[in-house]
C-alpha cells in the first residue's frame, strides 16, 4: 500500500512474517531505503523518491526472497539488561504459571530475545522469544503509573518500560539500565532486530 510520496506499507499475516520480511529487507534493501518501521502486522518502508520511486520499491519488495527470521538472526548487537527480580507481580506470575518464583526468574533469564518492533511509547520495545510457559495475560486493570526501568511480561512479549507511564503488563522486576535517551543517537538502545538478554542481579 502506498503511503504518501516516500513510503510503502506492507501488510502481512502475523508477527513471524513481519520479522522475516524485516530481516530480508535489512539484508537486501530496496532502492533509496531511508527507514524500516516494523509493527505487529506491518512493515513501513520509507525511501528517497529521488533514488527509488514507488513502483521500483514495490517491485523490489514483491520479488524479495524472504528467509526464516531465526536464520537471519539479529542485527549483530545484543543488549544485556541486568534485572533485580523484585517486581510486584512476580509472585502472581508464578501462581498463574504453576512455577516457583525462582523458576519464573530462571526461565525469563534463560531465553534469548529479539526486538520485534517498538511502539506504545518512545523506546518501548516488544521482545519476542519468551518461554511459552511465561505467557500470561495483561492485568485486568492497568496501573496508572509504572516506573521507568520496569521489566514486564504480557501475552507473547516481554519488555522494559523506558520511561514512567501507565501500563497493564505484569511487572517482574526492574533495571537501572537507561534504554531511552533523547540526547543519544539513536535515542533508543533497543531497536528492531537487536538481541536482548536479561541477567539477574543478586
Amino acid at each position: 500500500m502506498r503511503c504518501g510520496s516516500d513510503a510503502v506499507l506492507v501488510e502481512v499475516a502475523d508477527l513471524p512474517e513481519v520479522e522475516r520480511l524485516h530481516a530480508a529487507l535489512r539484508v537486501a534493501p530496496p532502492p533509496g531505503l531511508v527507514e524500516l518501521v516494523p509493527a505487529a502486522r506491518t512493515v513501513l518502508v520509507r525511501f528517497d523518491p529521488a533514488a527509488g520511486g514507488w513502483e521500483r520499491v514495490r517491485r523490489a519488495i514483491e520479488t524479495l526472497p524472504v528467509a526464516d527470521a531465526a536464520e537471519a538472526g539479529t542485527v549483530g548487537e545484543t543488549v544485556v539488561v541486568p534485572v533485580r527480580y523484585d517486581g510486584p507481580d512476580l509472585a502472581e506470575v508464578a501462581e498463574l504459571t504453576g512455577l516457583t518464583v525462582g523458576e519464573v526468574v530462571a526461565r525469563h533469564t534463560a531465553a534469548r530475545y529479539r526486538v520485534a518492533f517498538c511502539g506504545f511509547a518512545p523506546g518501548f520495545a516488544y521482545l519476542t522469544g519468551i518461554d511459552p510457559v511465561l505467557r500470561v495475560p495483561r492485568r485486568a486493570e492497568p496501573r496508572t503509573r509504572v516506573p521507568a526501568g520496569s521489566v514486564a511480561v504480557a501475552d507473547e512479549f516481554t519488555g522494559v518500560y523506558p520511561r514512567e507511564s501507565p501500563g497493564g503488563w505484569r511487572l517482574l522486576g526492574s533495571t537501572e539500565l537507561v534504554l531511552w535517551d533523547v540526547h543519544a543517537d539513536p535515542p533508543s538502545r533497543l531497536r528492531p532486530g537487536v538481541g536482548v538478554r536479561f541477567v539477574e542481579l543478586r
